[in-house]
């Protein structure tokens, strides 16, 4: 048996033989696969006969799990309009019927062709049967350019294996558990004659589900549009013309899509935008878009994934099982990104690695069924980095990936607590202390000097650079990034407190929004949009409730402190190009007519190639626990094949 190591995950598969003759004299039967993955299976020469049998990263047969909608067939409203079931919803694509469902579903199928038998005599015939992965694949046969399913009552008449026969491949699933599928199907050709009989295997593997990286150009904006007139309806539609504008100006022509049915405002966190691709028949990659919905089946605007976005090239994925017990905040999708690719000491991750945040302190992680899903995937295998010192708990609150004109091809962006304090810190040591900390026009009236008078200000800040020097110890450790590619981007963090909501008697976790221009009630913009309504409402030396109220093990006591972004985080914004970065209004300090953290953020990214430009999210985001970059989310251009670097 031969193993082969992918990124750090083993795949095994047999070592199957050549083609096999059962007779004396029988001809021999030979199926050929696209093994060098170029598009053409190769029928007359030896360029796909090696890894026919087999499968490694940069080698082996592909096909694709076919859940898209290429006739936009499926139902989103059962009997009179009635919403369906989440499962029903998920259950409908290309792969769930026997057809292939025209020209651009054709596209999505693998080809497996057989080699001319030319010698066959008369009356010879030939069968053909799923022999792994029989319930994950489908395998049609192209009989007077249709595409009728392969049975087991198909027979393959003499003309046919005389001439060469072509088949199409779809799977019918992604990976979700490897320990249940490893993705692999094996296709076995049997052919009987008066001479005898004769066969051949070949084995295809389903295109790992692959997140996207920021050295993929963004080639679409996905945000949720709020309907209606009132003060945060208004706010919403700047905050998209804005939106708007800065993506034209980085070269984005696609129109923004705009979720609209259940006003979710989060749409970083209800989906990870990924993909799957193999090259196509007429030599191009083919790249079908998958939409992962959080494993947040409560979260209802992961349903418009399905209903909305489903059809042509878009396929969409729920991964159900999440437990009660799992924190719900950790399974957002702001909480995954993407190392883009590199390749540390003996391992190599081509299409890169996802990172995730885990809360060491509390023991508390993302589902195990996701992270399940996507270390099976083979390919991107998770990173885990302690966000146990964020309220919301998700990595892009302090870390991103820039594209970098460099040998590694990529810089690594943190927030820097100390670089903020120093920024406040100098500017009273030159007299400005008095100077509002906020510009806001109308809002906190807090100084540059009360701020920095504020012990629970500095701790929090001092807690966060701790937090943030360990994870890029980590993240050093395993790309071997070095110290020259990391920028540093000035950020301050703010511990949370319980704030009372309308009723009086609803208590939600949030920053110290009283430094914000809140009082004792909850502003509605977090009342009614911020990430806290669902966060562990655990507090110090309690036992960690999940989210739905359950009180998880007394062994496992939440963090004393918990913190988000006090300035709006600079580096929890959009990579819009490999030259553009659109990044939240900063709203810092004025002194000189200048933004004192504007200009830093500025100088930070200008020195890592970038151009930056900014946008208010201040009541529209930042006032509910987070940024733009977690009120939106981007699809990117896939069409590089991931096997190779």
């Amino acid at each position: 048996m031969a193993v082969l190591a992918v990124s750090g995950t083993l795949l095994a598969l047999p070592s199957l033989a050549a083609p096999v003759a059962f007779a004396d004299g029988a001809p021999p039967t030979d199926l050929r696969v696209d093994a060098n993955r170029d598009g053409q299976v190769d029928v007359t020469g030896t360029t796909d006969n090696a890894g026919e049998n087999g499968w490694t990263v940069g080698r082996g047969a592909l096909m694709l799990p076919n859940i898209d909608d290429d006739t936009k067939r499926c139902p989103t409203k059962g009997s009179g309009g009635k919403p369906l079931s989440d499962a029903k919803l998920a259950a409908c694509n290309d792969a769930s019927d026997t057809k292939v469902n025209g020209s651009a579903d054709a596209a999505d199928l693998a080809r497996i062709r057989s080699v001319p038998m030319r010698s066959l005599p008369a009356g010879a015939q030939g069968t053909v049967k799923v022999t792994a992965g029989a319930d994950k694949a489908r395998v049609f046969l192209k009989r007077a350019d249709t595409w009728v399913p392969v049975t087991s009552k198909t027979r393959l008449t003499r003309a046919e294996l005389r001439a060469g026969v072509e088949f199409g491949v779809e799977a019918r699933d992604v990976i979700r558990d490897t320990a249940k599928w490893d993705g692999t199907a094996r296709i076995r050709l049997t052919v009987k004659s008066s001479a005898g009989t004769s066969s051949d295997t070949v084995t295809l593997r389903v295109a790992p589900v692959l997140t996207h990286h920021h050295l993929q150009n963004a080639q679409q904006m996905l945000v949720t549009k709020i309907p209606g007139t009132d003060d945060y309806a208004k706010l919403n539609r700047d905050f998209r013309e804005g939106l708007d504008k800065a993506a034209r100006a980085a070269g984005i022509t696609k129109p923004t899509i705009n979720f609209t049915k259940y006003q979710d405002i989060w749409a970083q966190d209800f989906v990870e935008p990924g993909y799957v691709s193999m090259t196509g028949a007429d030599g191009r990659r083919h790249v079908m878009r998958v939409l992962l919905r959080s494993a947040q089946m409560d979260r209802e605007a992961g349903r418009e994934l399905f209903e909305k976005l489903r059809g042509p090239n878009v396929g969409a994925v729920q991964v159900t099982g999440a437990r009660p017990s799992e924190e719900w905040t950790l399974n957002s999708m702001g909480n995954v990104e993407t190392i883009p690719p590199y390749a540390h000491g003996d391992r190599s991750f081509p299409a890169g690695r996802i990172i995730m945040g885990h809360r060491p302190d509390s023991g508390s992680k993302p589902a195990k069924v996701m992270r399940t899903f996507l270390k099976s995937q083979g390919l991107q295998d998770p990173l885990f980095l302690d966000t146990s010192w964020l309220h919301v708990g998700h990595v892009d609150e302090f870390v991103q990936f820039l594209p970098a004109d460099t040998p590694r091809g990529w810089k690594l962006a943190v927030a820097d607590p100390e670089a903020g304090l120093k920024l406040l810190r100098d500017a009273k040591a030159a007299g400005h202390g008095s100077k509002r900390m906020f510009s806001l026009p109308v809002g906190p009236t807090e100084t540059i000097n009360e701020a920095l008078a504020s012990k629970t200000l500095v701790s929090d800040n001092n807690l966060a650079t701790r937090r943030i020097e360990a994870n890029l110890a980590i993240l050093k450790r395993e790309t071997g990034v070095t110290d020259a590619e990391v920028v540093r981007v000035p950020a301050l963090f703010t511990q949370g407190r319980e704030q009372r909501g309308e009723s009086g008697d609803e208590k939600l976790r949030l920053p110290r929004l009283s430094r914000l221009g809140a009082g004792a009630e909850l502003p509605d913009v977090a009342r009614d949009h911020g990430q806290q309504r669902q966060l562990d409402r655990a507090v110090p030396g309690s036992a960690a409730p999940s989210a739905n109220g359950a009180v998880g093990s007394p062994a496992a006591p939440a963090p004393s402190v918990m913190t988000s972004a006090y300035v709006p985080g600079a580096v929890n914004g959009i990579v819009l190009s490999r030259t553009h970065y659109l990044a939240p209004r900063q709203w810092g300090p004025v002194i000189g007519g200048k933004d004192i953290f504007t200009e830093a953020v500025t100088a930070a990214y200008t020195a890592a190639g970038m151009k930056v430009s900014y946008i208010d999210d201040w009541e529209t985001y930042h006032m509910g626990m987070g940024e733009i970059h977690c009120g939106t989310n981007t699809l990117r251009d896939a069409s590089a094949a991931w096997w190779t670097r």
